[in-house]
């Protein structure tokens, strides 16, 4: 089950609820009791990487978009996010 985080408009309140994908959006708030409340729009927390998926396997010659495919615009091998790879983290 997805966890869907939601703001209350009215006090800012934010929570976090695990939910099926099938159920109705929360609209009150826990915390003022007003029916304020907003899911907001978060990033997914998992990324498809290495082979085994339709990228890597299934899509033939040119098509492929391999990390390393050959071509001299190789990428670092550094994680993305927490190995220093983008600016938030080098610092």
């Amino acid at each position: 089950m997805p966890i869907y985080e939601y703001r209350c408009d009215a006090c800012g309140h934010e929570l976090e609820k695990m939910q099926k994908m099938a159920d109705a959006p929360l609209t009150d708030c826990p915390e003022c009791g007003e029916e304020q409340l907003k899911k907001l729009i978060s990033a997914a927390g998992f990324r498809l990487k290495g082979g085994g998926w339709y990228e890597t396997d299934f899509k033939s010659g040119s098509k492929k978009n391999l990390h390393e495919s050959g071509s001299s615009d190789k990428k670092s091998s550094a994680p993305a996010c927490g190995g220093g790879a983008c600016s938030s983290c080098s610092d």
